[in-house]
């Protein structure tokens, strides 16, 4: 899903049932479930029912982030994927859940996830985000978006290294 270098966001899908209207984080708190904080720029928001999407692929980020990751996709992410369509379809959604890795507790030689760091989001929407290859992006720390700067940075890194996969990283785990 990512390059070795470490692209900071994968691209999501949403399908017809699961709108972008819910904020939720690994450490989203029942009371701010339900909010719809959307990302700078793009007005991504974190999608609903995003847990229960299938996985597309995990990821190891090294240092300086030393994370673990995980993406998942809505039913049209995994359609298009599965098939190796390109460009992806609208209504395509990815979402990328990042973890500090641990050291587990009851397994010294297994890494764990630790603490979450982030949640990213991809959605793709052809029309609405034309001028960002048809991709639009949103990153939050605990269910908040992050600042309109480091929201800038996401397509630019898409496009240097991934224009030609439509500018997703992430690729499908056997």
């Amino acid at each position: 899903m990512q390059s070795a270098q470490g692209a900071s966001t994968v691209a999501a899908t949403a399908n017809a049932s699961a709108t972008p209207a819910t904020t939720v984080s690994a450490n989203t708190t029942s009371s701010t479930v339900g909010q719809s904080l959307a990302s700078p720029i793009y007005g991504v928001t974190i999608p609903k029912g995003y847990r229960k999407w299938e996985v597309i692929a995990p990821a190891e980020e090294a240092a300086p982030l030393d994370e673990l990751r995980m993406v998942l996709g809505n039913s049209v992410a995994i359609k298009a994927i599965e098939k190796s369509t390109l460009p992806y379809p609208d209504g395509t959604i990815l979402v990328k859940l990042a973890y500090k890795r641990k050291q587990s507790d009851d397994f010294a030689p297994a890494t764990v996830p630790g603490q979450a760091t982030t949640v990213q989001v991809m959605v793709k929407d052809s029309r609405k985000y034309a001028s960002t290859g048809g991709w639009g992006f949103g990153r939050f720390i605990n269910g908040v978006p992050v600042d309109e700067a480091q929201h800038k940075t996401c397509f630019a890194c898409h496009e240097a290294r991934v224009k030609d996969r439509d500018y997703v990283f992430t690729r499908f785990a056997p």
